[in-house]
């Protein structure tokens, strides 16, 4: 066959890092700090929530195309306790197969062949698999390194802006770099989606993980954008059961019914018990989500501190659970070879984020570690890595 059996918009991409990466953490016996899941489960109320739906046998056959009422009308009650954001469960909120199929869901039903797509590079990879694709051409603005942490430069975004421009893809906070836009950059975004009457697919993923006192803001909840916002959230930061794979959208009732032809044709529905417990968890206490919060910081203090130690320049996130971290003062420019290095030289496993950049070279000497992992597996994996200093 002289045609290569891959579709030709899928060539690029190839296996994923973060399978790399924890195939050899397996293989050379390292802490894997590279893929972003906890080493516990949550709640154990959570849990067994599941476990009653699984004997009640709720959930056990297909579920409802949009999700289980209980589930729908958890999230749009969390939208409207925490943002003063209204939303019609029968209409307006869409359960997903996680974050990855609504994001999947969205591009495919809302980006044609020629579409542009402006996404904030670093991005998750799947971003760019995914306008791959729908047929559209990401555009990556790039969040660059100032005094300490990543930032969005707004003259380059509105640059970025064409006639063919469809949306922009937004992730605060954001992964890699724990960057959280602020209620001003969000603002010009927003103005800027009005003016040129722009869509905005928004990944809220780590909205619960939030350290200092930064305040997460919806971009739906400013002047103009709940109409033309698809945001996006997920269950498995928050809760930790990053395998049941709990996602949902919220929009106004025609984006959301265009995200759901797309979606129905993915997963069609999943997880059926497990949309009970999440729907159980999202009205789970103020005190869970602050310990969580709470939790995480101290464990990106520790890591940030031993990778400065190391000799690591950190850049200090301000969401999110990983830290992205600058080579360089190591003597190394090149974060592939550093990582695939890392396991010999210290038994730790990192990521290279130039897998999440279009401009390689603007990724190249930066490295991300997840810190969602128990305190004394950090522990060990700092001790680890003095050894580079």
């Amino acid at each position: 066959m002289t045609r290569p059996l891959l579709n030709r918009r899928l060539a690029e991409f190839g296996t994923t890092i973060f399978a790399e990466m924890s195939a050899l953490a397996a293989r050379t016996g390292s802490i894997n700090l590279g893929q972003g899941f906890p080493d516990t489960d949550g709640p154990e109320e959570v849990r067994e929530a599941a476990v009653r739906a699984l004997r009640d046998g709720r959930g056990n056959q297909y579920p409802p195309g949009p999700g289980v009422p209980e589930l729908r009308t958890a999230v749009a009650d969390h939208q409207r306790q925490r943002y003063g954001l209204e939303y019609d469960p029968d209409t307006e909120v869409l359960v997903t197969a996680g974050a990855t199929e609504a994001i999947a869901a969205a591009l495919l039903a809302l980006v044609e062949p020629g579409d542009e797509v402006i996404a904030l590079e670093p991005y998750y990879d799947s971003y760019a698999a995914c306008v791959a694709m729908a047929g559209g051409t990401r555009v990556p603005v790039t969040l660059r390194p100032h005094e300490g942490a990543y930032v969005l430069d707004l003259d380059e975004l509105r640059a970025a802006v064409t006639d063919r421009t469809r949306l922009i893809l937004l992730n605060t906070p954001h992964n890699p770099t724990g960057t959280v836009l602020t209620r001003a950059e969000l603002t010009a975004v927003a103005e800027l989606a009005v003016e040129r009457d722009l869509l905005v697919v928004t990944d809220e993923v780590y909205e619960h993980l939030v350290f200092d006192g930064t305040e997460h803001v919806p971009i739906a909840t400013l002047p103009g954008m709940r109409e033309r916002t698809v945001t996006i959230g997920s269950s498995g930061k928050t809760f930790s059961f990053t395998g049941w794979k709990v996602g949902w959208t919220t929009a106004s009732p025609e984006l959301t019914s265009a995200v759901r032809s797309a979606k129905q044709f993915l997963t069609y529905v999943s997880a059926g018990p497990f949309q009970y417990a999440i729907a159980e968890a999202l009205r789970l206490p103020d005190s869970y989500f602050d310990a969580l919060r709470a939790d995480l910081q101290a464990k990106r203090d520790l890591l940030s501190e031993g990778l400065a130690q190391a000799g690591f320049e950190v850049y200090r996130p301000s969401g999110t659970y990983f830290v992205t971290t600058d080579i360089r003062p190591l003597g190394a420019t090149d974060g592939f070879a550093f990582c695939r290095s890392l396991p010999d030289r210290a038994g730790v496993v990192a990521i290279p984020n130039a897998v999440f950049y279009d401009h390689r070279e603007a990724g190249a000497p930066f490295v991300r570690f997840a810190f969602c992992k128990k305190t004394e597996v950090l522990e060990e994996a700092v001790s680890r890595l003095k050894r580079l200093a």
